[in-house]
């Protein structure tokens, strides 16, 4: 199992970084294969809907000169995506939402490219640290996220969230941390599910 998380808190130790310790331990105990990025590393430009993607068959034809293309091939060696954000006016962060944008360039469906997906195949999970109550912060960017996965056919692996009111220390916490390893095992769980499945379905079809 490939995870990838990218971390698009702009403090490199804040409340997202210390909520992924123990979920990034617990999925290495599990013998998760982990890459992390931090989004701020990164030069991530927004989408300016030109469109030169949709008239670019079989690559992603995105002509911003940035790192995106590259983080693009990140996600597509991964089986699991976990986007790690604070929740800022109830979405994640602007770096975090502009590398969402820029996903059209994986969908040839508005140009005259054929019709392609070039991530055809994609699990993607939050984890997000915040400071109002956890339905109430997170439901906004949790559905964007749901419906993306929806256009894209991709699977929503679930949330986990922390919430912060008294700083990191809220993130050290018996039950946050306990929370964040009890997300991995899930997420772990969820996946050896559905590749079995897929593995079966693959077999039926020959």
């Amino acid at each position: 199992m490939k995870v990838l998380i990218i971390n698009g808190s702009p403090l490199r130790n804040g409340n997202t970084t210390e909520v992924l310790k123990p979920f990034i331990a617990r999925l290495s105990g599990l013998g998760a294969d982990i890459e992390t990025i931090f989004l701020n590393d990164y030069k991530v430009l927004p989408c300016l809907e030109c469109r030169a993607c949709q008239n670019t068959p079989d690559a992603y034809g995105c002509p911003r000169e940035d790192d995106v293309c590259e983080l693009m091939d990140h996600i597509a060696a991964c089986d699991l995506l976990v986007l790690a954000t604070p929740i800022y006016t109830w979405y994640c962060t602007p770096e975090m939402k502009a590398l969402m944008d820029r996903h059209y360039m994986l969908n040839k469906f508005y140009g005259s490219a054929p019709r392609q997906q070039l991530i055809p195949r994609l699990s993607i999970a939050l984890l997000t640290t915040n400071g109002y109550e956890d339905d109430y912060a997170n439901e906004p960017f949790e559905t964007g996220v749901m419906r993306w996965c929806r256009h894209c056919g991709w699977d929503y692996a679930g949330r986990y969230s922390v919430r912060d009111i008294d700083g990191i220390c809220d993130m050290q916490t018996p039950e946050a941390i306990e929370g964040a390893r009890h997300f991995a095992e899930q997420l772990v769980a969820r996946f050896d599910v559905s590749r079995e499945t897929y593995e079966a379905g693959q077999a039926d079809e020959k």
